[in-house]
């Protein structure tokens, strides 16, 4: 008994720090080390584009702060994680950071110090950036006008403040890895794979993730609900109901580079996305992330089947005398809208996917981002001021069920919570 005691109690210790030890002594980052540029100028007019494509200023710059210096807080279930300042400031950015450092934490998670990082930071995607566009960001964000302003601490909960413990999340859910082409592939797809896994870091919101905040299928792009701002990331799949379905490239080109297209139209986080970052694209860019999304295999969700009750009836009558008073005019009596200035309804993945991105709608309205090809868009007025629970949750039944939808039915619950959530 004593040697069995023995056993477990040296397993308890030995493989928790022979995990540490193995993390702390990888350094895949080595094995790629930076070129001689020839066309310094274009190099830093490349890095600039591409750090228009990670939106490295969503999470950098915080609201009414300077560009790049950091202080905003992304909340998550774990506590709040700060931006660090990333402009060159040498005492409060990364002023003393080299090219090498900078490839460390975009390729391995690692700071300048040898620190893991936290994932909020998406370098579970960003592995994937090449060396060669790694050194084009660092080049061009030594540019950045320099900003002394010191980084605010993390204010994560026991035991996700232990740094250290990152150890045996990155062993389980984290490898290091460029971007390898297709073969079978053409240009095309692979320029528009390498964007949406990589810099892009499109599953960070449209991939569901597990009670440790991996993605939990690797990544599928099947939707998810991003917790950091309570909104639904539809799935990128060509699923019929939940994911693009029947979509054309082009309408999802559009969407990607505009905010609207004649199928949907962008709100919440990804209006964010769109404005700051998406919109800045070259069209063969947004093209041919474009054509890769739409050739990822089905996930195979559908919608859960509902059996009609009375309740859900009255609901649903209750919800279809709303929406002629409140909503027909923009949308149609068929649900086919008047894009690209106000959405479809019928057939929109957003709905039926997920109650929450309607009712945060319904509650709130909103606006599609203001882009260089749709600078004046249309927005939806609030009704959240003019509706109670029961009715928000009946005119989102209403249409999540109309015009060959089938999302099921909304609870006044449901429609109670989203109602205290902040817009943003």
């Amino acid at each position: 008994m004593r040697r069995m005691l023995l056993v477990i109690l040296a397993a308890i210790i030995v493989l928790p720090l022979a995990v540490y030890a193995y993390q702390v002594m990888q350094h895949p980052d080595r094995a790629y080390p930076s070129q001689p540029v020839a066309d310094k100028a274009a190099q830093l007019q490349r890095g600039a584009y591409l750090a228009r494509a990670g939106d490295c200023m969503a999470c950098h710059t915080a609201r009414g702060g300077e560009p790049y210096a950091g202080g905003r807080g992304i909340a998550t279930p774990f506590g709040e994680v700060v931006a660090p300042n990333i402009t060159p400031d040498a005492q409060t950015g990364i002023g003393n950071w080299s090219a090498d450092d900078f490839w460390r934490a975009m390729h391995n998670g690692r700071g300048r110090d040898g620190r893991f990082l936290y994932p909020v930071f998406p370098y579970t995607s960003y592995t994937k950036v090449s060396r060669e566009d790694s050194d084009a960001i660092y080049a061009w964000m030594r540019t950045v006008p320099a900003v002394q302003q010191q980084n605010r601490e993390h204010a994560l909960r026991f035991p996700y403040n232990q740094r250290w413990l990152l150890a045996a999340w990155r062993t389980l859910y984290f490898k290091p890895g460029l971007y390898e082409p297709v073969g079978d592939k053409p240009a095309q797809w692979n320029r528009g794979a390498y964007l949406v896994q990589g810099l892009g870091h499109c599953a960070a919101c449209h991939s569901s993730r597990n009670a440790l905040g991996a993605t939990t299928t690797g990544g599928d792009l099947a939707g998810g609900l991003i917790p950091i701002s309570n909104w639904y990331a539809p799935a990128l799949t060509p699923d019929a109901a939940t994911g693009l379905g029947d979509w054309q490239v082009a309408d999802l080109a559009t969407l990607l580079k505009t905010g609207v297209s004649g199928r949907s139209a962008v709100y919440g986080p990804m209006s964010e996305v769109v404005q700051q970052s998406l919109q800045y694209l070259n069209d063969d860019d947004v093209q041919a992330m474009a054509v890769y999304l739409k050739s990822l295999p089905q996930h195979g969700l559908a919608p859960v089947a509902e059996v009609a009750t009375k309740d859900t009836e009255r609901m649903l009558e209750q919800g279809g005398r709303l929406y002629e008073k409140h909503c027909v005019e923009c949308h149609g009596a068929n649900g086919a809208g008047k894009p690209p200035a106000y959405p479809r309804l019928a057939g929109n993945h957003g709905i039926v996917a997920s109650s929450v991105n309607p009712i945060r709608m319904v509650l709130n309205g909103g606006y599609p981002p203001s882009t260089g090809g749709n600078p004046r868009p249309y927005g939806m007025p609030p009704y959240g001021p003019l509706m109670n629970d029961d009715e928000v949750a009946a005119v989102v039944t209403y249409i999540r069920a109309s015009w060959g939808n089938q999302g099921v039915a909304v609870r006044p619950g449901e429609v109670s919570r989203y109602r205290t959530v902040p817009i943003e």
